[in-house]
């Protein structure tokens, strides 16, 4: 174990001072923080359209109550009262608008509004909060009484509603935190970005057995330690190269989601789900690695690598495949046998985890189990073909040869 750690140790100084992983490592979070304010700094540097001027004609005498509305102040309309019944003065003028509070109007039940050309669409949408007090005064109109009136206002609306579950009928504060969906979705996507950060990380491994075999360095490490360790060495190593990205990408990206969005991640994070979200993550990566080192170890020349080898390189993106029925139906059949397979399994418990209110903590269990069991075998394959492949030059190795590695 300690040579392991000392390979480690050496991959991760080695990339450390890589330019490229540097440049990618900061680069990252630099573009979110670019793609996060550009909005903001636009919109400062987009100079805003100049309110219309809005004649009004109150032939109902109602304007003076209407001015008091807390949405005209917000709207910051130039408002001008005429007794001008006609709009037609309007031609030829700009940026505004015409309003007429008429008897006839308020009768038919539609006010009439004029614009000019280069008002705004939206204008009309912006007259609607006078709606409801021309509402009122037809109604009072009526000689109803007040309760009479507000009962008539208050109108009746059709409603969406969900189907409530047996087991929600308790209320208080621990119900409303389980509704609330951010509390699964926000552990779920920090433990998917972990996961698809090392295990792209992971893919280097490919690259560095590859890389150091071509350059017969392999020779010379394996004179003073074994196979495996060089092999466990480079999967703990990458380990933490991603554990770093991560880091620093989030030591962007959180500050900035709190800043921008006034969203509390860190709330949402410091929960125990969020631990056993890791573990998945983590299980995903030691899999994926163990497949990556061993598949690195047959390939000499990166540039000739088989249609085999580069099958192999799209297997961490096999679960996209069926993204859409898991998210269509967490707890369908597909969703189930996902989670189970032991190449989807850590991708698709993340996805599925975030989606379902009451997690089944049973097929959890049983895919762990699974997935445990797979990174056993994984590895022990990987050490057959690390420990011949590494040592093979001249050609890469194809998939008779390996099969045959594998059966010694």
């Amino acid at each position: 174990m300690r040579n392991s750690l000392k390979v480690a140790k050496w991959e991760m100084k080695k990339n450390m001072k890589n330019k490229s992983f540097i440049i990618s490592l900061f680069l990252t979070p630099i573009l979110f923080l670019v793609f996060a304010t550009l909005p903001s700094l636009l919109e400062k540097f987009d100079s805003e359209p100049e309110p219309p001027t809005v004649y009004i004609f109150d032939d109902l005498h109602v304007w003076n109550e209407m001015e008091k509305l807390p949405q005209l102040k917000e709207l910051e309309w130039n408002v001008k009262a005429t007794k001008e019944e006609n709009p037609s003065f309007l031609e030829g003028k700009e940026n505004v608008a015409y309003i007429s509070l008429t008897e006839q109007s308020l009768n038919d039940g539609k006010i009439p509004v004029y614009i000019s050309e280069d008002v705004d669409g939206d204008f009309v949408h912006e007259t609607r909060f006078l709606e409801e007090p021309l509402r009122q005064l037809q109604l009072t109109r009526l000689d109803l009484s007040e309760e009479e009136i507000s009962l008539i206002a208050k109108g009746v609306i059709m409603e969406e509603a969900e189907i409530p579950h047996p087991e929600s009928s308790q209320k208080g504060d621990e119900g409303s935190g389980e509704s609330d969906p951010f509390k699964r979705l926000v552990p779920g996507v920090f433990a998917g970005v972990i996961l698809f950060s090392i295990v792209i990380t992971g893919m280097m491994i490919f690259q560095s057995a590859s890389q150091e075999k071509k350059e017969k360095v392999a020779e010379i490490v394996l004179s003073s330690l074994t196979p495996e360790e060089l092999m466990n060495g480079k999967i703990i190593g990458y380990f933490g190269l991603g554990i770093v990205q991560v880091f620093v990408w989030l030591l962007f990206a959180i500050p900035i989601i709190m800043w921008r969005f006034d969203f509390p991640v860190m709330e949402y994070l410091l929960v125990p789900e969020t631990l056993l979200l890791l573990l998945i993550a983590i299980a995903g990566y030691l899999l994926f690695a163990a497949i990556f080192v061993g598949i690195g170890a047959t390939v000499e020349d990166m540039t000739a690598t088989s249609n085999f080898q580069g099958m192999v390189m799209m297997l961490p993106f096999l679960p996209a495949a069926i993204i859409g029925p898991v998210i269509a139906d967490p707890s369908g059949m597909i969703a189930k046998i996902a989670s189970y397979f032991p190449i989807t399994s850590p991708a698709i418990l993340l996805v599925r985890l975030s989606a379902l209110e009451e997690w089944p903590w049973m097929e959890i269990i049983i895919s762990l189990v699974v997935l445990a069991l797979s990174i056993w075998l994984f590895m022990k394959l990987a050490g057959k073909i690390f420990k011949t492949g590494i040592l093979m030059y001249g050609k890469n190795a194809t998939p008779q040869e390996i099969w045959k590695w594998l059966r010694q």
